[in-house]
């Protein structure tokens, strides 16, 4: 299976439409006015022609839009929510604009949240860190003579490529090993031996809760400050193996391509003011986030906690991206009362997280009160349309659902589902919710996106 190919976004097609459509007239008024030539000549008296007439093909929700009642809601749930399928339900539901709470069942109990974990690194990310912001990684020397070993220098990019010139990667705008070669051979240095530094992460390279069978699964690889490819042994295969050694097989790649001895290739620390060869930078932030939020990819999930965590002076380990990532959600007025997290992926089946504390961070960026926080819905799987969302909610057996009109950040673990985002229900008015579904049955899945379908078009105003 090759790399994922994105879709691009309406809105930006209908602009170019509208730039094609706006340069055709401006070109059309000026031969009409000048004849079609350059010259003094006399003027054309034919009126130029009307301006087009363009529909957005984005409205916003109106205001006036009418707020379901906590009595319609609870009705209209009551018989879906009791499905057994959904096990232990934890739930919530708030209404964006006002925040006032629609319904809630054991909102409160901290549950596994699987992969919606996720949301709370996306948008302590976003509260923390420029949306531009790149992670640069180096090939330093290790000496000051010009010939000698040089340092691969991790800082925290898993998606650094050791695919050749014009080969796809999984990872869209990946830095590429080959531009750190050439940069190496400018430099006028000539490497003896490759080394590889991954102090800028500490403590342990597997979360608590993770099954060592997911590295061979390909849900996880160990995570080391210098990764290639996010550690997938077939770089663009979805479900990869992932390497026990992704540090060490970063460097054997780089050791491979300046022509040395990758068995020969160490881990070591650059000292301190070496002098730098090389460097290349990943793709900027906020299309970082868009791939971990589409593929709910974990890896991701993990280094982008760390950059949270190195930006407000917190150890880049697993224990100090949970505390920075719930650290920065306070300071934006999320509860977090009940959060006790092992990981930043929710890949852990030692993480609980309240429902309450999932729609308040979904209710912060659908809400007036936290502008910083609206791109996290943008970055939501579209129910029918894209990410881990791409197949579901496209039941035809009804004209009517919610796909294209929900977004969220699905998870899902052995008898865990949970769904989390935003939807603009039947009536027209937006609503966030969470829901988290343990000790699932085999229908488990089904039976929440039965739920959400409820909300969507329960017609709950009273």
């Amino acid at each position: 299976m090759g790399p994922k190919r994105w879709r691009k976004s309406t809105h930006v097609l209908v602009g170019l439409a509208v730039l094609a459509v706006v340069a055709a007239v401006v070109a059309a008024a000026v031969l009409f006015t000048t004849g079609g030539h350059g010259t003094s000549g006399a003027r054309s008296t034919v009126p130029p022609p009307r301006p087009p007439t363009v529909k957005a093909a984005v409205s916003p929700a109106a205001e006036s839009a009418a707020t379901p009642s906590p009595g319609g809601v609870s009705v209209a749930l009551a018989g879906v929510a009791a499905d057994p399928n959904l096990g232990r339900l934890g739930g919530r539901i708030t209404d964006a604009a006002t925040g006032k709470e629609l319904w809630r069942q054991l909102d409160d109990v901290p549950m596994v949240p699987a992969s919606t974990n996720k949301i709370l690194t996306a948008a302590a990310a976003l509260l923390t860190l420029d949306r531009q912001a790149r992670i640069s990684t180096r090939v330093v020397a290790a000496g000051q003579a010009t010939q000698g070993p040089v340092i691969l220098v991790g800082a925290g990019d898993p998606t650094l490529s050791a695919a050749p010139p014009g080969v796809e990667t999984w990872y869209r705008g990946a830095a590429r090993i080959n531009d750190l070669v050439e940069q190496v051979h400018r430099s006028g240095m000539t490497p003896t031996a490759v080394q590889v530094d991954i102090s800028a992460f500490s403590g342990p390279t597997l979360a608590p809760g993770w099954d060592p069978a997911d590295v061979d699964n390909g849900d996880v690889a160990p995570i080391e400050a210098a990764m290639i490819d996010a550690g997938r042994i077939q770089p663009t295969t979805v479900n990869s193996r992932r390497s026990k050694t992704p540090a060490l097989d970063a460097g054997r790649q780089l050791a491979l391509a300046l022509g040395l001895d990758p068995a020969a290739v160490t881990v070591a620390s650059a000292p301190s003011g070496a002098r730098q060869l090389a460097v290349v930078q990943s793709a900027p932030l906020i299309q970082r986030l868009s791939q971990m939020m589409n593929a709910s990819d974990n890896v991701m999930a993990e280094c982008i906690g760390r950059e949270v965590a190195a930006a407000i002076n917190r150890p880049q380990s697993f224990t100090g991206a949970v505390d920075a990532v719930t650290s920065r959600l306070n300071t934006a007025h999320v509860d977090t009362a009940g959060a006790a997290l092992a990981d930043s992926s929710g890949l852990s089946v030692n993480d609980r997280l309240t429902a309450r504390t999932l729609d308040g961070v979904m209710q912060a960026a659908a809400g007036p009160d936290q502008p910083s926080l609206r791109a996290l819905l943008d970055l939501l799987p579209i129910a029918g349309g894209s990410g881990t969302l791409g197949e579901r909610f496209l039941d035809r057996s009804t004209a009517q659902g919610p796909a294209g009109w929900l977004r969220a950040k699905t998870g899902s673990l052995t008898a865990v589902n949970s769904l989390v985002g935003v939807l603009t229900d039947a009536d027209g008015r937006v609503l966030t919710f969470a829901f988290i579904s343990n000790d699932a049955g085999p229908n488990g899945r089904n039976a929440l996106d039965a739920l959400a379908t409820k909300l969507w078009f329960c017609g709950c105003v009273t």
